[in-house]
C-alpha cells in the first residue's frame, strides 16, 4: 500500500506560523538531482502518513510538477506541544538503491525468558540495509524463539530479509540475547545490642546527676 501526500509549492518561506494556524505544515523536498523546494501540506495528512510510514517507508508526494517518491527525512517538533512544525522529504533517483536504517520489531517468545527466568536484551533497535525504494520494508521482524539459553544470540546475519533487500550491518553484530536475571541481595543488618543501649543510657543519667547542684 502506497501512502500518498498532496504537496503544494510554498512561495513565502518565512511565514510558517500563519501556515500552521491554517492547518498546513511547512516543509521542503530535495535529492541528489532535485534542488531544495519549499512546500506545504495538510498537517492532518502528514501526521497520518508519518504514523503509518515512519521514516523508513516510501511516500508518494503529489506535486504540481508530478509525483515523487520520497522518505520523511527529518521532522521538527514544537518543544511544548510536541507536534510537527516542519518536515523534510528526501527524493529518490529512479532506479537507484538507497541505504537506510529499518526499525526492528521483535516477535515470539524466548524459551530462556519463559523457562529460565532470563531477561531479554535488545541490543539493536534498527538495522542498516540497502534496497530500491519499492523494496524497502516498513519494519524488519525478528523471531526471538531461537534464544533457548543464556549462550544463545541472534546476530545480524541471522535475520531473514525480503527479496531485494541487502544487509549493510556487520553480519556478526549482536541483535538480541537473554541475560541471567540478577537477584538483589538484601543488606544484612547487624543485630541490635540492647545491653549496650542500656549501659549508655545509664551512663548518661549518671553524668547528668553529677552535673546537678542541690539547693536548700
Amino acid at each position: 500500500m502506497t501512502i500518498t501526500i498532496t504537496a503544494e509549492k510554498r512561495e513565502k518561506t518565512g511565514n510558517t506560523k500563519s501556515l500552521l494556524e491554517k492547518g498546513f505544515l511547512p516543509g521542503v523536498f530535495y535529492g541528489k538531482k532535485k534542488e531544495s523546494t519549499p512546500i506545504q501540506i495538510k498537517k492532518a495528512d502528514f501526521i497520518k502518513a508519518w504514523k503509518n510510514a515512519g521514516e523508513s517507508s516510501v511516500i508518494k508526494l503529489q506535486t504540481p510538477d508530478g509525483d515523487l517518491e520520497a522518505l520523511i527525512k527529518d521532522v521538527q517538533l514544537d518543544p511544548v506541544k510536541n507536534e510537527p512544525i516542519h518536515t523534510d522529504f528526501y527524493v529518490f533517483e529512479k532506479g537507484h538503491k538507497v541505504e537506510i536504517a529499518i526499525p526492528i520489531e521483535f516477535e515470539g517468545t524466548a524459551p530462556a525468558v519463559k523457562e529460565l527466568g532470563g531477561v531479554l536484551v535488545k541490543v539493536m533497535h534498527e538495522i542498516e540495509v540497502r534496497a530500491e525504494p519499492k523494496n524497502l520494508p516498513h519494519e524488519i521482524k525478528v523471531d526471538i524463539g531461537s534464544l533457548v539459553n543464556f549462550e544463545s544470540q541472534i546476530l545480524a546475519k541471522d535475520i531473514k530479509l525480503e527479496a531485494g533487500v541487502e544487509l549493510l550491518q556487520n553480519p556478526e553484530d549482536v541483535v538480541a540475547l537473554v541475560s541471567e536475571a540478577k537477584e538483589e541481595k538484601e543488606e544484612e543488618t547487624a543485630p541490635v545490642d540492647l545491653s549496650q543501649i542500656e549501659v549508655e543510657k545509664k551512663g548518661k543519667k549518671e553524668e547528668e546527676g553529677e552535673g546537678e547542684t542541690k539547693t536548700e
